[in-house]
């Protein structure tokens, strides 16, 4: 982690300040704004990245397609936008899902204590994506039920974030969930819900994480 400076915020996401990424990120650090991005193909198969084995925290986990900060300027969108060619070498455009709150440390290292939004783009199958060296080592197409299965045997090598934005993917704003409803039909089944609440519960206690309401 370099110096980069995160946006810190409070309880509603309302921010109060800076600081450096790498001071936020430690087992007390203070609570600040993030994003997920997922990307699906139009038959609602999530792309996976194995994050890069340097990273000071869940390296070599699986997390969603990528996931960053946003800086003062930007929009959860926009900086989604601008991160996506930095980690996949590629452009495209995103739309907003929802947020939410967790805070979970990762061994005795540091912790994850964000507000991240979540957003979602739509690529075609045969996108090429790259692996950008310290950030990703492995990428994998997968779908719903795939996960399923793999959560349930190895919740632990899947990033809590990531499950926690696909948990609340039901809750996303309703527009959003009408445009995408074709990608995300088989991602929102009491099914797909009742496996991802499991595996979360191997990485953080249910008091430690929350959808945030929008009307702030």
């Amino acid at each position: 982690m370099s110096d980069e400076y995160v946006i810190l915020v409070d309880k509603n996401d309302v921010p109060i300040g800076t600081e450096e990424k790498v001071k936020c990120h430690l087992p007390d650090g203070k609570l600040h704004r993030a994003f997920t991005a997922l990307l699906f193909d139009k038959n609602g198969r999530l792309v996976l990245t194995r994050r890069a084995k340097e990273k000071m925290l869940w390296p070599e986990d699986w997390d969603g397609t990528f996931a960053s900060h946003p800086r003062e300027s930007e929009t959860y969108v926009s900086s989604g936008e601008r991160r996506m060619p930095e980690e996949l070498g590629i452009t495209g455009e995103l739309d907003y899902l929802h947020k939410f709150e967790y805070h979970v440390p990762y061994k005795n290292v540091g912790s994850e204590n964000e507000i991240c939004g979540t957003l979602i783009g739509v690529i075609d199958e045969s996108t090429e994506l790259k692996k950008i060296e310290g950030e990703i080592d492995e990428i994998k197409w997968i779908s719903a039920m795939e996960l399923l299965s793999e959560i349930k045997t190895n919740p632990e090598i899947y990033c809590p974030w990531m499950l926690i934005a696909l948990e609340f993917l039901d809750k996303s704003d309703k527009s959003m969930l009408e445009k995408h409803a074709n990608i995300l039909s088989t991602w929102i089944s009491s099914e797909i819900h009742a496996g991802l609440l499991e595996a979360i519960k191997t990485h953080i206690p249910e008091d430690k994480w929350r959808l945030v309401n929008e009307k702030n």
